[in-house]
């Protein structure tokens, strides 16, 4: 795992600029916690490579950037290839020679041998850039699912891009501005959806997408070379495959795919949290470290210390573990989203951060659960079609005038079923995240975007699978976007702070090629979600955990949010010159007003913009009076 970065001139129009060496490693330098190693350069008459390096494979040697032995071709690579000797195999057969043992190496052969169809030999979690010197282009690839990240932009001549944006802001050429569009889509999705980023002209290369650029051009094409497209087969009734055998091919593709994933020269340990996706990596990993943290008392519900605790033990491994504080929790929030580079409304970022530190003073490397909902349909709004079935065989102008009577309800149990029940899926689900209405963040923005609403910004990927269950288009929804956009931003981010490297073995395309064939009963059974995956999990884990509902990582912000600690740092935000600049007052003494562990609270929303403003301070500091 390391940090990339690196810039390409157009032409020879530099002017005042700083040497390229000064700026290429004031680059580095921001990227310095994603490869604490080693930092090395290479540079050309228009090309500046860096790379920071966490040595995990392969430690003596591949070095980067890594040039090819004709000297005309130059890598800088983020991540794992876990196929790599399959294919340095392939490439030796075909005439390639080879100087490393590491997985560096093959990227720059494969190039050579397969172009752009690059990416689609690789099984692994990668961010690539190579650069050729002789043809003056520039190749890059982002792996299927987004694990490893990658942004760039045009400015001033020049085509920047690095693992993390806070890399690019060091080259003189990009002019820092906020996107609006961009904070507005955020105050609905709860993260940044947008392939444009939160700084005006910086864009991520999205999950599957590789692009070409040659040097003096001026325009950039990303092509998608991986779709996670569903496809579910009939279920055993239907003349498929009998529930026993998916459970086969699903238990060895996870398997295969953890013993893949344990590919290191570093030791190697695994989150837990008692529950069973980061339970099933455990029984099946070959290391013996786990990793868990909560908050409070170790017999409420916000601590899953001890029920990890009892896993562990009874699958012999040994377990480390992270009380927080309510104290250590707020003096981390401002630390975490600088890490985070763009706005996050997901408090289980603080939580991340606590558990990646205390992992990294352990190890190098951790496998984790990210992803198990997502193929398996394990959140429990992926049963709501179910739930709902009955209901809308209503007429819809019938349930439409039950949801506006229901709105004028106080927050009941049923009145969230009923205001649902008369919406389409296109209308209500947006992914796992759902916070301000197209009204309520009108309410709240002072300055409104010509920001599409989420449910315009979703049609055309709605429109791919409309065939599919409602069930498998909301994971198509949450696979596109929520899995990148939130889940895999904070695991990188928040493992990277403390240079530790988190691999995910879920989201491994042969493990993919199983999840997005299964039925749709065998993902939801009436309210039992990720069915199937529980009864491969149960061949390894004790029924208790095997069956654990989902806790995800809970946060008591009802109690934060309300203390005397909390209050003083959100009240501080809200009064600040961001907040007068960008929300109207009225708007968001409402969501002050409605915080605390009540039902229909506001602590989420209220949470999303209070990140914003914490995270504007640190990056917009001449803008917000700090």
């Amino acid at each position: 795992m390391c940090g990339i970065c690196g810039f390409i001139e157009k032409n020879d129009c530099t002017g005042n600029r700083p040497p390229k060496e000064e700026i290429l490693e004031q680059m580095m330098s921001a990227l310095a916690h994603r490869g604490p190693d080693q930092g090395k350069s290479w540079l050309s008459d228009h090309a500046a490579l860096g790379f920071r390096r966490l040595a995990i494979i392969d430690p003596g040697g591949s070095t980067q950037p890594m040039v090819n032995e004709t000297k005309d071709k130059v890598l800088v690579f983020n991540g794992e290839i876990y196929n790599y000797q399959a294919l340095r195999l392939e490439l030796l057969s075909a005439g390639h020679r080879f100087s490393t043992q590491g997985d560096s190496e093959v990227l720059l052969h494969g190039y050579e041998e397969w172009g752009e169809q690059l990416p689609q030999h690789l099984r692994g979690m990668f961010a690539f850039a190579i650069w050729d010197e002789k043809a003056q282009t520039l190749f890059a690839a982002r792996d299927p699912f987004g694990i490893k990240p990658f942004y760039y932009t045009m400015a001033g001549g020049s085509f920047i891009f690095a693992s993390e944006i806070k890399g690019i802001l060091p080259h003189p050429a990009y002019e820092k501005r906020l996107n609006t569009e961009a904070l507005e889509q955020y105050l609905s999705f709860q993260y940044s959806v947008l392939e444009k980023t939160f700084f005006q002209g910086i864009r991520q290369l999205l999950p599957g997408h590789c692009l070409t650029w040659q040097r003096g051009s001026s325009t950039l094409a990303p092509k998608r070379y991986f779709l996670p497209m569903l496809t579910p087969a009939k279920s055993g009734k239907g003349g498929g495959k009998s529930e026993e055998e998916w459970i086969d091919a699903l238990d060895k593709a996870i398997a295969d795919s953890v013993k893949a994933h344990m590919t290191a020269d570093v030791e190697v340990g695994t989150f837990l949290s008692g529950g069973v996706d980061s339970g099933l990596i455990a029984a099946r990993f070959t290391g013996n470290k786990t990793f868990t943290v909560g908050y409070g008392k170790e017999d409420g519900y916000y601590n899953e210390i001890p029920l990890a605790r009892e896993l562990a033990e009874e699958l012999q491994l040994e377990q480390h573990n992270k009380t927080i504080s309510e104290r250590e929790f707020w003096t981390a929030v401002p630390e975490v989203l600088y890490y985070m580079d763009e706005p996050s409304g997901d408090s289980s970022a603080v939580a991340l951060y606590f558990l990646s530190r205390e992992a990294s003073r352990h190890v190098r490397v951790v496998v984790s659960g990210e992803g198990s909902d997502e193929l398996f349909g394990g959140y429990c709004i992926y049963c709501e079609p179910q739930s709902l079935h009955l209901y809308q065989k209503l007429p819809k102008s019938l349930r439409r005038r039950i949801a506006r009577m229901a709105s004028r309800l106080p927050e009941i149990r049923g009145k969230s079923f009923l205001m649902r029940g008369s919406m389409s899926l296109e209308e209500r689900f947006i992914g796992n995240a759902n916070l301000f209405t197209d009204r309520e963040r009108r309410e709240l923005l002072k300055d409104k975007t010509r920001a599409l609403s989420p449910q315009a910004f979703l049609e055309e990927d709605y429109r791919n699978v409309q065939s599919l269950d409602q069930a498998s288009r909301m994971q198509y929804i949450d696979l596109l976007h929520w899995l990148p956009g939130d889940i895999l931003q904070k695991a990188d981010r928040m493992s990277m702070a403390h240079s530790l490297e988190l691999r995910v073995p879920y989201l491994d395309k042969e493990v993919f090629n199983v999840a997005k064939n299964l039925p749709a009963d065998c993902k939801q059974k009436g309210q039992v979600s990720k069915y199937l995956f529980r009864k491969v999990a149960g061949r390894h884990l004790p029924e208790h955990s095997a069956n654990r509902k989902k806790l995800g990582f809970p946060v008591p912000l009802g109690h934060f949010l309300t203390s005397d600690m909390g209050d003083a740092a959100v009240r501080k935000a809200f009064d600040s010159k961001a907040a007068e600049k960008f929300f109207n007052r009225e708007a968001l003494e409402k969501l002050l007003a409605g915080r605390g562990c009540g039902r229909g609270n506001t602590n989420r929303k209220l949470w999303a913009v209070y990140a914003f403003l914490v995270w504007y301070e640190i990056y917009f500091p001449e803008e917000s009076g700090s």
